[in-house]
């Protein structure tokens, strides 16, 4: 302290009162300009209005889940963004497609004596696009997500429970990957 309070004597009052002004600049103006942190502007893309979306195709021995999973996306476009679902590809702004491309089952826990299954997995694996039809630009180009949601049967918990709510999961996901890259 005393090594700074004798630098502060040495230097005349108008240098002292500039490095007193270039330091708190400093202070100041040190969390300024575009690091790549947060920011406070509209989540997704905003000349989007209306989203038509594709029934997704299904690839899997799992019949129904492409009903659920479109059904869930439909759903959370609506109450999550800011866009309108439109039923016609004709009128809508942008499409987004897709395909489901694996589904599958795991244990997670066995009973230690008679080794059934207390508690499954399913996991729901697909590919999506997301196209701009007034650009023809492809927003989301092919990219694989996946969720996964766990049930027992010993809950009384089936297999059409977990897959409602993996394409839930699988939906909400598919989401975030509409929102504006930063």
């Amino acid at each position: 302290m005393n090594r700074i309070y004798g630098l502060y004597r040495l230097l005349s009052k108008a240098q002292s009162t500039t490095l007193i002004f270039i330091f708190f600049a400093i202070i100041c103006f040190c969390g300024c300009g575009d690091t790549g942190g947060y920011s406070n502007s509209f989540l997704y893309p905003e000349d989007i209005r209306t989203v038509y979306v594709q029934m997704f195709d299904n690839q899997s021995f799992y019949r129904g889940i492409e009903y659920e999973l479109t059904d869930a996306l439909a759903k959370r476009i609506e109450a999550e963004t800011p866009y309108k679902i439109i039923s016609s590809p004709d009128h809508a702004d942008t499409v987004i497609s897709g395909k489901i491309t694996t589904v599958g089952q795991a244990t997670l826990s066995s009973e230690r004596q008679t080794g059934r299954a207390l508690e499954k997995e399913l996991e729901v694996r697909a590919i999506v696009s997301w196209k701009n039809l007034k650009s023809g630009r492809l927003m989301v180009n092919n990219e694989a997500v996946a969720a996964s949601a766990s049930y027992s049967e010993w809950q009384n918990q089936s297999l059409d429970y977990a897959s409602i709510l993996a394409a839930n999961n699988l939906a909400r996901r598919i989401v975030e990957l509409m929102e504006s890259k930063w």
